[in-house]
């Protein structure tokens, strides 16, 4: 059995590489969401007969990792994974925000055209959000203005809009800590200490290799997966669960990593690495924590009893 991408999506993931160039200097909402919609991703889950490209959530889930190594500033995973769940076609194409975890705090306030909160019982599409501090400046958090107006989505639908927001975020998480490893590696061959690069020194190989392995074994659970997620397995919602525990942690692991490597202007808004740094950070408790993920698994395991 053949496990690889096929051409047309790496094709489609290295055309998204290409568009995205640039944008790791310089966070654009306006620029990085044009360049998604000029590859039809907003609408990719849409069936060709309505105007999408009729794709799947294995064929994004490479495009979706891309979008977390460039730690792009829109709502990527709300919008082109969960968003088709829950919406006609028609609603779809502009950038929405999702929350179905019960909490009335939103990502992407200010940036998102549609906000459906709730759970996975019901959604609401509310008016408008009023932003409220966050973590991570480039994923701005809101709540709702009003409850506004219920949707008609199934609970079917819902656990599969569920799914994928679990699912894209786990993909975000290993791009967002693939990328931190590779500035934290780029910053210790620069920097010389005692007349050497700081990258000889066997301590930080140490850490950065913990980094780069950590992230490369959650990378296949991810694709895993969005193959179960797309296919419709029974095991779909442990696969997502599994994903989301291993990718939180691994990228947690790149960030500690990069972090240390840096030292305090790791912190600065001066210096990139931030970027990278605070969106792990929001990211992992997004979709569930990695406590609730595992608790998941674990019931899907037999290790531990359903409640009575």
């Amino acid at each position: 059995m053949d496990f690889s991408f096929t051409p047309d999506q790496l094709a489609l993931r290295d055309g998204l590489r290409e568009a995205l160039k640039g944008l790791d200097d310089a966070p654009d909402a306006a620029l990085a969401w044009s360049r998604l919609s000029d590859l039809g991703l907003p609408v990719a889950l849409v069936p060709e007969a309505d105007g999408g490209l009729g794709l799947d959530e294995l064929d994004l889930v490479l495009c979706v990792e891309e979008t977390g190594r460039a730690a792009l500033p829109v709502p990527v995973v709300e919008t082109c994974l969960v968003a088709p769940h829950l919406l006609t076609p028609a609603a779809l194409g502009e950038p929405a925000t999702v929350v179905l975890d019960g909490s009335d705090l939103a990502p992407w306030a200010g940036l998102a055209r549609t906000a459906l909160v709730g759970d996975r019982t019901a959604v609401r599409r509310t008016p408008a959000l009023n932003p409220v501090h966050a973590v991570d400046p480039y994923r701005p958090l809101g709540r709702p203005t009003a409850p506004g107006e219920r949707l008609d989505v199934d609970r079917g639908a819902l656990d599969k809009g569920w799914r994928a927001g679990v699912l894209g975020t786990a993909a975000q998480l290993v791009g967002l800590g693939a990328r931190a490893v590779e500035l934290a590696v780029e910053h210790v061959r620069e920097r010389h200490q005692f007349g050497v690069p700081v990258g000889s020194f066997q301590a930080v190989k140490h850490q950065l290799a913990d980094g780069y392995r950590a992230v490369e074994l959650a990378r296949p659970l991810v694709h895993a997966a969005a193959w179960a997620q797309a296919t419709g397995a029974p095991t779909a919602e442990r696969d997502v669960s599994a994903a989301k525990a291993r990718a939180g942690t691994a990228a947690g692991l790149a960030a500690r990593a990069a972090l240390q490597c840096h030292g305090a202007m790791g912190y600065t808004r001066e210096h990139p690495l931030h970027r990278w740094l605070t969106r792990i950070w929001a990211l992992q408790a997004a979709w569930g924590t990695g406590a609730e993920h595992r608790e998941v698994v674990a019931r899907a395991l037999g290790l531990i009893e359903e409640d009575a």
